[in-house]
């Protein structure tokens, strides 16, 4: 069983940055990989970023390639989403989401879900 929280969403400004951070329990988060995805008022859940157990793949969607970085720390048992140059179109519900296996784009694929962390890019 692996409980996920997510922290830091807020609101920014268009071009600005937040970290987010998604804090695992259980003993086995290291065998897990994880995602990110978000979802905005009236749209589906969509895809932002995975991550192997290891940290030594990832893989992102192309809306975001280039300006989001994920990352974890397994002695820590959280991982992050560092996003930079964000855009109005980046507003939305963050969540974080923990799979066994190697990583995966599709939310149906994961386990466990965090309840998300609001991020809000004003213009």
């Amino acid at each position: 069983q692996v409980q996920l929280v997510e922290s830091g969403g807020g609101l920014v400004q268009a071009g600005g940055s937040l970290r987010l951070s998604c804090a695992a329990s259980g003993r086995t988060f290291s065998s897990y990989a994880m995602g990110w995805f978000r979802q905005a008022p009236g749209k589906e859940r969509e895809f932002v970023a995975t991550i192997s157990w290891s940290g030594g793949s990832t893989y992102y969607a192309d809306s975001v390639k280039g300006r989001f970085t994920i990352s974890r720390d397994n002695a820590k048992k959280t991982v992050y989403l560092q996003m930079n140059s964000l855009k109005p179109e980046d507003t939305a519900v963050y969540s974080c989401a923990a799979k066994r296996g190697v990583t995966g784009t599709v939310p149906g694929e994961y386990d466990y879900w965090g309840q998300g962390t609001q991020v809000t890019v004003s213009s």
